[in-house]
Protein backbone atom coordinates (compact mmCIF):
# COMPACT_ATOMS: atom_id res chain seq x y z
CA UNK A 1 0.00 0.00 0.00
CA UNK A 2 1.41 3.41 -0.75
CA UNK A 3 1.34 5.84 2.02
CA UNK A 4 2.69 8.96 0.49
CA UNK A 5 2.67 10.95 3.71
CA UNK A 6 5.29 8.42 5.49
CA UNK A 7 7.43 8.63 2.61
CA UNK A 8 10.85 10.29 3.05
CA UNK A 9 13.52 11.33 0.22
CA UNK A 10 16.80 9.58 0.15
CA UNK A 11 19.69 11.33 1.64
CA UNK A 12 23.31 10.61 1.67
CA UNK A 13 26.71 11.82 3.85
CA UNK A 14 28.30 15.17 2.93
CA UNK A 15 31.52 13.94 1.34
CA UNK A 16 34.45 16.01 -0.51
CA UNK A 17 33.77 14.58 -4.35
CA UNK A 18 30.63 12.91 -5.14
CA UNK A 19 30.37 9.66 -8.25
CA UNK A 20 27.32 11.04 -9.46
CA UNK A 21 24.94 14.81 -9.37
CA UNK A 22 23.35 15.13 -6.41
CA UNK A 23 20.49 17.25 -8.59
CA UNK A 24 17.06 15.77 -8.76
CA UNK A 25 15.93 14.87 -12.26
CA UNK A 26 12.58 13.39 -13.58
CA UNK A 27 9.56 13.08 -11.58
CA UNK A 28 9.50 11.37 -8.35
CA UNK A 29 9.06 7.75 -7.64
CA UNK A 30 7.81 6.08 -4.46
CA UNK A 31 10.25 3.23 -3.35
CA UNK A 32 8.34 1.11 -0.39
CA UNK A 33 9.12 -2.61 -0.44
CA UNK A 34 5.33 -4.15 -0.99
CA UNK A 35 4.82 -1.59 -4.42
CA UNK A 36 5.70 -4.30 -6.85
CA UNK A 37 6.03 -7.69 -4.47
CA UNK A 38 3.73 -9.59 -2.69
CA UNK A 39 5.36 -10.01 1.12
CA UNK A 40 5.25 -13.18 3.29
CA UNK A 41 6.30 -12.70 6.83
CA UNK A 42 7.55 -16.57 7.89
CA UNK A 43 8.30 -16.52 11.95
CA UNK A 44 10.16 -19.64 13.23
CA UNK A 45 7.44 -20.89 16.52
CA UNK A 46 10.51 -21.30 18.76
CA UNK A 47 11.62 -17.53 18.07
CA UNK A 48 8.01 -16.21 18.73
CA UNK A 49 7.50 -18.36 21.72
CA UNK A 50 11.04 -17.00 23.04
CA UNK A 51 10.14 -13.12 22.20
CA UNK A 52 6.50 -13.83 24.21
CA UNK A 53 7.97 -15.43 27.22
CA UNK A 54 10.23 -12.24 27.39
CA UNK A 55 7.16 -10.04 27.26
CA UNK A 56 5.33 -11.86 29.78
CA UNK A 57 8.16 -11.47 32.08
CA UNK A 58 9.31 -7.78 31.44
CA UNK A 59 8.15 -5.66 34.46
CA UNK A 60 7.97 -2.40 31.79
CA UNK A 61 4.76 -1.96 29.54
CA UNK A 62 7.48 -1.61 26.47
CA UNK A 63 10.67 -3.15 25.76
CA UNK A 64 12.90 -2.86 23.52
CA UNK A 65 14.11 -6.24 21.40
CA UNK A 66 15.24 -7.81 17.68
CA UNK A 67 13.83 -9.98 15.80
CA UNK A 68 16.72 -11.71 12.97
CA UNK A 69 16.11 -13.47 9.81
CA UNK A 70 16.53 -13.27 6.22
CA UNK A 71 14.89 -11.70 2.98
CA UNK A 72 14.70 -13.78 -0.29
CA UNK A 73 13.49 -12.86 -3.05
CA UNK A 74 11.09 -15.72 -4.79
CA UNK A 75 12.17 -17.76 -7.97
CA UNK A 76 9.29 -15.96 -9.94
CA UNK A 77 10.60 -12.73 -8.88
CA UNK A 78 6.89 -11.71 -8.08
CA UNK A 79 7.18 -12.04 -3.97
CA UNK A 80 9.26 -11.30 -1.05
CA UNK A 81 9.74 -13.75 2.03
CA UNK A 82 10.96 -12.56 5.22
CA UNK A 83 12.07 -15.47 7.83
CA UNK A 84 12.31 -14.35 11.09
CA UNK A 85 14.50 -17.04 13.09
CA UNK A 86 16.34 -15.52 15.89
CA UNK A 87 14.86 -13.32 18.77
CA UNK A 88 17.64 -11.26 20.75
CA UNK A 89 16.26 -9.35 23.32
CA UNK A 90 19.05 -6.49 23.64
CA UNK A 91 20.45 -5.07 26.26
CA UNK A 92 19.42 -2.13 28.94
CA UNK A 93 21.98 -0.14 28.70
Amino acid sequence: RFVPERMVPFSFPLSKCALWDPAPMGDVIGSHISYYRNPKLSIMEKTLRLAYRHAKQNEKQSFSCFLLGTLLVDEDGEGITVTIDRFDPGREI
